[in-house]
C-alpha cells in the first residue's frame, strides 16, 4: 500500500529525474549525495514502486518514475506558487533564480543587472549560466533563459528583448602588417578567429559561412570571450558584438557597410514558472537593464 510523503521528498525524485546523478542533484539542491540516494529510496519505499534503474549512463528512470514525473512536476509548481501566496516577496524576494545566457552578454551586461538584484534582496541566490548550450526549462535547467533564437515548440512564453549588431573587428597593429582591406576576398590574406564550426550550439552563431562559406578560420573557441582576447592579443579578426567591442579603442571595423549582422536576444520562460515572483521580477529587471544598456 503506498503510503505519504511530502513535497520535499518528490523534489530529491525530480533532482535525479532531471540530471540522472545523485551528485548533479545534490549539487542542485545543496546537499551531498547520500542524502539525496536515501531520501529518493525512501520515497520508492512510501510509493512501493522502482523509480530509478541504475546504468552506466546513471540513474534512469523506469516506467513507474517516467508516470510519477508530471505529477511531480505539478507538485513543484504548486509549491512554488503556494509560497508566493504567503511570502511578500516583493520586500524581501528570496530563493534561487538560475538563468541562462551566452557568455558575452551574461559578462557585459546582464551580471551587472544581476548585481542590482542581489544588493536589493539580500537574500536572493542569483546563478547565471554562461555556458554555451541550450537549457531545458521543462526540466528546470534554468528559471529562465536570454537566448539569440526563438524556441519552435513547447509552453513557454518568449519576450523580445532588444536588437544587437556585431562586425567584424581586428587591432589597429595587426591589419597595419597588411594591405588594405577593401573587398571580401582580401579576408584570406587574414588569421579568422571564429566559434568552433561543429559546436555552434545555435545556427545564429554561424557567421563565417554568410560572408564567405570557403573562408576557414584558424583559430576557434567555444567561448566569445577567449575569441575577444585572442583578437586584441593580435592573433587575427573576429565577428564581434559591438557592445563588447566598443569597450577597446584598438579594435577598429573591417569593411563596416559588407560586413554586419543584427540579431536579437530573447527572454523564454516555461509558462507554468512565468508567474513565480522571484523569476518574474528577475526576469523583468534584467530585461529592463538588457534594453537600456544595448541602446
Amino acid at each position: 500500500m503506498c503510503g505519504k510523503m511530502s513535497w520535499d521528498g518528490y523534489r530529491f525524485f525530480l533532482a535525479v529525474a532531471r540530471t540522472g546523478q545523485l551528485s548533479l542533484a545534490g549539487r542542485m539542491l545543496g546537499v551531498d549525495h547520500t542524502t539525496v540516494a536515501r531520501r529518493v529510496k525512501s520515497l520508492e519505499g512510501m510509493l512501493n514502486a522502482k523509480l530509478f534503474d541504475r546504468s552506466p549512463r546513471g540513474y534512469v528512470l523506469t516506467q513507474a518514475g517516467a508516470d510519477l514525473v508530471p505529477i511531480a512536476e505539478s507538485l513543484e509548481k504548486n509549491a512554488e506558487h503556494a509560497q508566493d501566496s504567503i511570502c511578500d516577496q516583493r520586500e524581501d524576494l528570496s530563493g534561487r533564480v538560475r538563468i541562462g545566457v551566452p557568455d558575452g552578454v551574461g559578462t557585459f551586461i546582464v551580471s551587472r543587472a544581476a548585481q542590482e538584484l542581489c544588493e536589493k534582496y539580500p537574500k536572493l541566490h542569483v546563478e547565471l549560466l554562461a555556458l554555451p548550450q541550450n537549457f531545458s526549462l521543462s526540466k528546470r535547467e534554468a528559471d529562465f533563459v536570454i537566448a539569440v533564437s526563438t524556441p519552435e515548440s513547447g509552453r513557454l512564453k518568449v519576450q523580445k528583448i532588444s536588437d544587437y549588431k556585431l562586425h567584424l573587428y581586428g587591432t589597429r597593429d595587426y591589419l597595419d602588417q597588411f594591405p588594405p582591406i577593401r573587398k571580401i576576398a582580401d579576408l584570406k590574406r587574414l588569421r579568422g578567429i571564429a566559434y568552433v564550426p561543429e559546436l555552434i550550439f545555435d545556427k545564429e552563431l554561424d557567421y563565417i559561412p554568410l560572408i564567405d562559406p570557403t573562408m576557414e578560420p584558424r583559430l576557434t573557441s567555444t567561448s566569445v570571450h577567449v575569441q575577444l582576447h585572442a583578437t586584441l592579443n593580435g592573433a587575427g579578426v573576429c565577428i564581434l558584438h559591438d557592445f563588447m567591442a566598443d569597450d577597446h579603442d584598438n579594435l577598429v571595423k573591417i569593411l563596416e557597410r559588407k560586413i554586419s549582422f543584427t540579431r536579437t536576444f530573447w527572454l523564454i520562460v516555461h509558462e507554468d514558472y512565468a508567474s513565480i515572483e522571484r523569476i518574474r521580477v528577475c526576469s523583468s529587471h534584467i530585461v529592463k537593464r538588457m534594453r537600456e544598456l544595448l541602446k
